[in-house]
């Protein structure tokens, strides 16, 4: 009978396989924060690969018959996972474009960030056991909340500073950064959603 029934895919695995390329160009993301300009390459092309994994997960989800979650919080999860990629990406091309290097604050940032989606591929990989999502996707949000620390600090750092170019490129990093820690929360909290929802 089996022959006749529908297939039913690994769709965890593929939204897995997109936050492993999304942790390796966050991984880059911090090299690059802390002075490893060939790091912003890596990022570039990290992004790229989490386009082409986001769109194989589409596709899947498409055909797929049966889910381990609701296709809608599978498509949010890799759409919110995206951001966290796009920004890094978007991050390094505006230093670039801004002349402004990557400075300790946007290190730190950037650090957390990368300890924050390892919690998030945890989170993920917990989905279909009790406890183990949601203990990692309040780890990630945490982790998040440190990052919202070192923004504020920094930003009271600018005050300081009298070259109006310098405070105005680094005020839109530090934002950055920021922003990609509210993505971080974005994808934790649905985690947390989608527990509810299951249970």
């Amino acid at each position: 009978m089996r022959w006749f029934l529908p297939e039913t895919p690994d769709v965890l695995g593929l939204l897995r396989a997109q936050l492993a390329v999304t942790i390796e160009g966050m991984d880059a993301f911090s090299r690059w924060a802390s002075g490893d300009v060939e790091a912003e390459h890596a990022v570039r092309d990290c992004e790229h690969r989490a386009d082409v994994a986001r769109r194989e997960l589409y596709r899947t989800l498409r055909n797929a018959f049966i889910t381990p979650l609701e296709p809608e919080d599978l498509f949010a999860l890799s759409s919110e996972i995206d951001r966290i990629i796009n920004q890094a990406k978007d991050a390094v091309r505006e230093a670039e474009v801004m002349a402004c290097p990557p400075d300790t604050p946007l290190a730190a940032m950037a650090a957390l960030l990368s300890e924050a989606v390892r919690a998030l591929d945890v989170a993920v990989a917990g989905l279909t056991r009790d406890g183990e999502a949601t203990a990692s996707a309040e780890a990630a949000i945490k982790v998040s909340r440190h990052i919202e620390r070192v923004y504020r600090s920094a930003m009271a750092e600018l005050l300081e500073l009298d070259d109006l170019h310098e405070v105005t490129a680094r005020r839109e990093l530090y934002r950055r950064g920021a922003r990609i820690g509210d993505a971080v929360v974005d994808v934790a909290e649905r985690v947390l959603y989608a527990v509810v929802k299951e249970t």
